[in-house]
């Protein structure tokens, strides 16, 4: 049997009872490590699991995955993921090919940032599309994750890379990735504000302005969390800590979404809030 487990958000406490039985019973145990991160590493799983965790990174599981599924259909191997086991397509194609070989599956299900980001006290059923910002380099800025955010923005709707490659290497097909590193809410906020002034320098009135309300998340279901509703401005110089961070632009807001944003809001985006 295979069985993809949830971690949740925090730390090796999150996982369910369900899952930590069936982590606890399986003959190998694999932690995916690139589409997220908890915020302790493996030895603290190990520890609190009293057993081994292989690391899984993306060439194991996207493009080895029989390494994952071998013999799966006679004993129980584990794949560990944070958060819920479907936040990433890899998952659903690991499913796929675990069908094709005869391999039955089972999900534990966790929490995800999908639904934990209603701790900031917006609506889950008020937010559009999630939307992945990219990191930019010198010569490759891309604006379609604005269009993208202008199009929930529009109707109302709020909105929401581990192990990278060079373009050089992506090209040619080399296997050589570039050091981890997680976007942060004032990276993001950065981008979304130069592609605004850039849309104004050419004659377009934007949907998002410098002044829009949003909230910065960082590592939500950690003890240190943080939650930060300010401008889009704001957010640009803001400092939220380690990863994982989350953006939201908001919407249309109701009142009682309004009341919650004032829990964690600075002073110039209570303005915004009351306008």
């Amino acid at each position: 049997m295979l069985y993809l487990v949830g971690l949740g958000l925090g730390d090796a406490k999150d996982i369910t009872v369900k899952g930590l039985e069936i982590v606890k019973r399986s003959s190998r145990v694999y932690l995916e490590t690139y589409t997220s991160m908890l915020t302790v590493g493996k030895d603290k799983l190990e520890e609190f699991y009293g057993r081994e965790v292989i690391v899984a990174d993306r060439d194991l599981v996207e493009m080895e995955a029989e390494e994952i599924l071998k013999e799966a259909d006679s004993t129980d191997v584990v794949l560990l993921v944070v958060g819920d086991p479907f936040g990433a397509t890899t998952h659903s194609d690991l499913v796929l090919r675990a069908v094709n070989a005869g391999i039955p599956y089972r999900v534990v299900h966790n929490a995800s940032i999908m639904n934990a980001v209603g701790c900031c006290g917006l609506q889950l059923y008020s937010f559009g599309e999630a939307v992945s910002i990219v990191f930019w380099t010198d010569d490759w800025r891309p604006q379609s994750f604005y269009d993208k955010i202008k199009k929930n923005h529009s109707m109302g709707l709020h909105n929401i890379k581990v192990k990278e490659q060079s373009i050089e290497n992506l090209m040619r097909g080399n296997k050589v990735y570039e050091a981890p590193r997680f976007m942060s809410v004032s990276q993001a906020a950065q981008q979304l504000l130069e592609i605004i002034q850039k849309r104004r320098e050419e004659g377009e009135e934007p949907e998002l302005s410098e002044d829009t309300v949003c909230v910065g998340l960082a590592r939500v279901g950690a003890e240190d969390q943080v939650i930060r509703t300010a401008t889009l401005r704001q957010l640009g110089s803001c400092d939220l800590g380690p990863p994982l961070h989350s953006l939201i632009v908001t919407g249309q807001l109701q009142p009682l979404e309004v009341d919650m944003l004032r829990l964690n809001a600075a002073p110039e985006a209570l303005t915004h809030l009351e306008a």
